[in-house]
This record gives structure tokens, sequence and C-alpha cells, in this order.
């Protein structure tokens, strides 16, 4: 039987540094700074979404072990909120990200009771069935309120500085996000709760005889997924200003898989490094190459073959064996 870290009392365990969270959020927003000076801003804004949308999946994927083909709904559901909330109710971009988190949250809870119960491929097929349900109302079922295939526009009014509108303004308050979302997940996955889930993923048996809920703890751990995927949405809608049933199509959720598989599954910095590195492969050769699917889906399958551990999994390991040659060098 494969060995599992033990988890020990919450109470018995000290604290992650602040100082090393601290640390890594300031790489993140120092290196999409650095990013700015060479890619565009509209693309680095919209990259800071998406990375924010695949560290969530990363937390129920890469940390937990269940993959998930339904995580676009959530997305989709914070989008639709928030634009909802413009149009109906006011144009205030907090009140809107609010509603859309909500929504999200209140969504999560209530699928995952249901979904958190089977696991493996049972697991991701339900997942999947439950976004295609979404897909359809988004797209047919109230198409009264969503607009249907003709999307649904909306606006949002300037509060003080913070105007989506302003590119640079909208830039660097997405970059803000990230930068705390990371910090948050950063906390969670280093904190006596990161540990309970990683075993879980490892051999839930054994967490189960230890005497932990391991259900409590997987809806637990869905539900936050699931609610940082629905801020993603949010932020898009407030950016874009737009939101069609393409946005929680099922399909979409190949894209956040091919990237946590590009950056390396349960590694943050593996998140966002495969987050930018898959939308800068899809804006790069779609400009290029005119069946660019094509050639992306034939790098994929060589990525998922031959470096199944990602571009962080295989940096970390290239710089170990730089530091063992210069010790044994030494």
């Amino acid at each position: 039987m494969p060995s599992v870290a033990v988890p020990q009392p919450i109470n018995s365990i000290a604290p992650t540094g602040a100082g090393r969270i601290l640390r890594d959020m300031a790489i993140v927003a120092a290196s999409f700074l650095v990013l700015s000076l060479f890619i565009p801003l509209h693309w680095l804004t919209d990259f800071a979404i998406f990375s924010i949308l695949v560290l969530s999946f990363d937390l129920l994927y890469g940390y937990m072990g269940h993959l998930s083909f339904g995580h676009m709904l959530y997305y989709g559901v914070g989008a639709y909120a928030a634009s909802l909330t413009c149009i109906h109710l006011a144009p205030n971009p907090l009140l809107a990200m609010l509603v859309g988190v909500v929504s999200g949250l209140l969504v999560a809870a209530l699928v995952g009771l249901v979904v958190v119960q089977v696991e493996g491929a049972a697991f991701a097929l339900v997942n999947l069935a439950i976004n295609q349900i979404g897909f359809w109302l988004a797209q047919s079922g109230l198409q009264d309120y969503t607009h249907g295939e003709d999307g649904l526009p909306s606006a949002v009014e300037a509060l003080g500085f913070l105007d989506f509108y302003n590119l640079p303004v909208a830039f660097g308050f997405m970059l803000l996000c990230l930068v705390l979302v990371f910090g948050l997940l950063r906390m969670l996955t280093s904190s006596p709760y990161g540990l309970v889930v990683r075993s879980i993923k490892e051999n839930e048996d054994r967490v189960k005889f230890l005497g932990y809920n391991t259900f409590a703890y997987k809806w637990l751990t869905f539900v936050i997924a699931s609610t940082l995927a629905s801020f993603a949405g949010a932020l898009y809608a407030l950016v874009k200003g737009f939101v069609a049933p393409a946005d929680l199509n099922p399909l979409e959720n190949t894209r956040i898989i091919f990237s946590v598989l590009i950056g390396g599954a349960g590694n943050l910095y593996g998140a966002v490094v495969g987050a930018v590195s898959f939308e800068l492969l899809s804006n790069y050769l779609a400009t290029s190459i005119a069946r660019w699917e094509m050639v992306l889906g034939f790098m994929l399958l060589a990525l998922v073959f031959w470096f199944r551990r990602g571009i962080t999994g295989y940096s970390s390991d290239l710089v170990a064996k730089l530091r063992h040659g210069r010790r044994v060098g030494g």
C-alpha cells in the first residue's frame, strides 16, 4: 500500500511563513510586469483572468486528484451573474463581482453534494453532464434572460479610479486579483488543510482510517475551486462587457486541462506558467498558421507522452541536477 503523509491536528502545526507567500506573490506580479514589455496589455489582461481559472482547476485536479470536465460551468455562472447584475441592479463593478462569486459558490455548494460522492471517470463525466445542462440553459432554456446565442451585452461604470475601459487600469486590477488568488491558494495548499487534500489524492482510505471526514474536505475543495472559477468569470464579464453561451461550452474545459498539463499539475507556479504558455501558443499560432488547432494538438500530445511533469516539473529536475553536479564537482 502506498505511503501517505499523516496529517496532524490543525492546532499543532505552525502556519506557513507569510514571507514566503509574499515572495511568491511578488514573483508572479513581477513576471507579468516584465511580460508587459513584450506582450500587448489586452492579451495579458486575458492571460491574468485565464490564470485564475487554471489555478482554481489545479486545486481540484492537481492537488486533490479529481479530474473534472465541467469546470467551465462555474466560470459561466460567474460571468452571467455579473452581467445580469450590471443590467438589472446596478453597473457597479464590485457589486457585480460579489454577485458573480456568490452565485458560483451557491451552485457549487449544491452540485458538490452530489458530485463528490463519486470519483474517477464517474466524477469527470457527471461534471461534464451538469456543465452540458448549464450550457443548454444559457443557450436555450433561459434565453429570455441570457439572450441565447446572441449573447448578453452589459456595461459597467467606473468606480473611482477603477475604470475597466482604461486598459492599464484593467490590466493592473486583473493582475492584482491574480496575485491575491495565488497567495490565497499558496496559503491553503501549505496549510494543514492542504496536507489533508494531498493525502486524499494519495490514499483516501487511509485518511478515513485516521479519522478525517474526507467527504467534507472534498466538498470544501470543490466549492473553493468552483467559486474561484466563478470569480474569473465575473472578471471576464466586466472586462469584455459581453457574455455568450460559448463561454461555458463544455469543450472549453480542454483549454484548462491542457494548461495544467503544460505547466505541471499540483504546482501553483505550473498553473500560471501553463495558462500563459497555452494562451501565447493559441494567439501566435492563430495569427500565423491556418490550421493552428492541429499543430497545437500535436504539440500537446507530445507534451502528454514525453513531458508529463510539465514545464515546472522538468525545470525543477534540471535545477536539482545542476545543484547536484556542483556539489559533486566541489
